[in-house]
């Protein structure tokens, strides 16, 4: 499959897709800290998907390689389709035709990756220490505060946010180009993936700032 270039595509959609399923379950669980009943809803699924064991060696591995597939894709197909454009004119034309979200996808996709990164680092790296190198005592309700805490800092709210933004535009032409790879190309598609890209973005970086405020 990756040996043909629409093999890599495929490959590429379909790691888009999975991550797609992984950004709307984590919504979930994130929307649930704006709940007026004090982080309980919150503390519950993050203490449940923190502590099963199908979720933590089974799907967390499976998130990451996810992670490693999708983006090394990109940045090879990125730089395949740069070599491939050896004509300034031709470079142009196509740019004039193009959004500027599908013209710099890897732009987008970069900042995303970085802040994945800082992702990691706030939060799963902390829940590793505590339960696997410190060995604390498991504590349900601790999951909620952490996260008031980590939205304090200005900086950090911001980040989150920019990172957003650029994770809407990354997904106004990564979601239906997926499905287009994929061979779906019925239905309200446009409508479906523009929907998704706007709501899932805002609806974090709405978290992010009634956390801060």
């Amino acid at each position: 499959m990756l040996k043909s270039s629409i093999g890599r595509k495929f490959l590429m959609a379909l790691s888009g897709l999975f991550l797609i399923v992984f950004l709307t379950q984590h919504f979930i669980i994130n929307i649930t800290s704006v709940f007026p009943d004090d982080g309980k809803t919150f503390n519950a699924l993050s203490h449940f998907m923190g502590n099963n064991l199908i979720v933590q060696f089974v799907l967390q591995p499976v998130l990451i390689l996810g992670v490693m597939v999708h983006f090394s894709l990109g940045i090879y197909l990125e730089i395949q389709n740069q070599r491939s454009r050896q004509v300034s004119y031709v470079k142009r034309s196509i740019n004039n035709g193009a959004s500027w979200a599908s013209r710099n996808m890897i732009i987008s996709g970069l900042v995303i990756l970085s802040f994945l990164i800082m992702h990691f680092y706030d939060f799963w790296v902390p829940e590793i220490m505590y339960k696997y190198v410190d060995h604390n005592p498991l504590d349900e309700h601790r999951y909620f505060h952490e996260l008031q805490v980590k939205f304090q800092e200005l900086f950090r709210v911001v980040i989150y946010c920019v990172s957003f933004i650029l994770l809407a535009l990354h997904l106004l032409h990564g979601f239906s180009s997926s499905m287009q790879s994929m061979g779906i190309t019925k239905g309200p598609i446009k409508l479906v993936s523009t929907l998704f890209a706007v709501i899932i973005p805002a609806g974090f970086i709405f978290i992010a700032i009634f956390h801060y405020i």
